[in-house]
């Protein structure tokens, strides 16, 4: 195997820069094999969702049922995208690394998460019909100057690298919205109203499309994307998150 001179240049400056500062698990602190983030006892404890939970927003149940399911918040509801897949839970160390992530500007975790979102692919609700583009959920531009990037952003930008899905920034937030986290599903639902647009000159028409978000917890957000994404002409509209917000 053959190797060009930039790229064995990146491996010895990884590797010298690996023995003078051995990489860390951002959980624990151990150390870690080179370009790992997170040791493998802490990705242990990592929630995974494991059935039974509810078709369309993922949300886990700790009781006995063996056929399909809508939990009771999605039940009679009317969403705009067909489901919401995560394959982890917003708890223990996948709540941790997002937070660093999102609100301590530790963009490094990115490759745990990108893991984690990578997963959500093998779900058959995500594989018939094949998505054709990957969209991210936006931030509003004030919001993102505050942050320093779009978290959904930098997801989906890496989960188009590792699938081959083309990504397709299409979506604007185009009003700034108060923080969601003291809101009720109703109260998020309407603080959202008219947050979206299109921008100029995308074409989704006739697209199957992968909408990507952090964390799913009421699902207002998503289902306000994907309602402008079906009004401009989407097929559809599906959504992937690193982890599902539980009670």
């Amino acid at each position: 195997m053959s190797f060009t001179v930039p790229k064995l240049l990146r491996r010895a400056s990884i590797g010298f820069l690996d023995l003078l500062y051995p990489p860390h698990c951002a959980i624990c602190q151990c150390d870690t094999v080179a370009g790992e983030h997170l040791c493998a006892e802490c990705r242990k404890k990592a929630p995974i969702i494991t059935a039974p939970f509810c078709q369309t927003c993922s949300e886990p149940f700790s009781g006995r049922i063996d056929t399909a399911f809508s939990c009771p918040n999605c039940r009679g509801r009317r969403f705009d995208f067909t489901c919401a897949v995560s394959r982890y839970q917003s708890r223990d160390v996948v709540r941790e690394l997002i937070h660093r992530f999102k609100y301590g500007g530790k963009v490094h975790v990115r490759q745990v998460l990108g893991d984690w979102l990578e997963e959500t692919l093998a779900d058959a609700r995500l594989q018939s019909p094949p998505c054709d583009a990957i969209v991210p959920v936006p931030l509003h531009a004030t919001r993102q100057r505050e942050r320093g990037f779009n978290q959904a952003a930098i997801l989906a930008e890496d989960l188009a690298r590792r699938s081959g899905i083309r990504l397709c920034d299409c979506l604007k937030r185009i009003r700034y919205t108060t923080s969601q986290t003291t809101f009720d599903r109703e109260q998020r639902m309407e603080n959202l109203r008219g947050a979206f647009r299109m921008r100029q000159h995308r074409d989704v028409r006739n697209l199957h499309l992968l909408l990507i978000d952090d964390i799913l917890t009421t699902g207002s957000t998503v289902h306000e994307c994907a309602r402008v994404l079906l009004d401009a002409g989407a097929a559809s509209v599906r959504v992937a998150t690193v982890a599902r917000a539980v009670k």
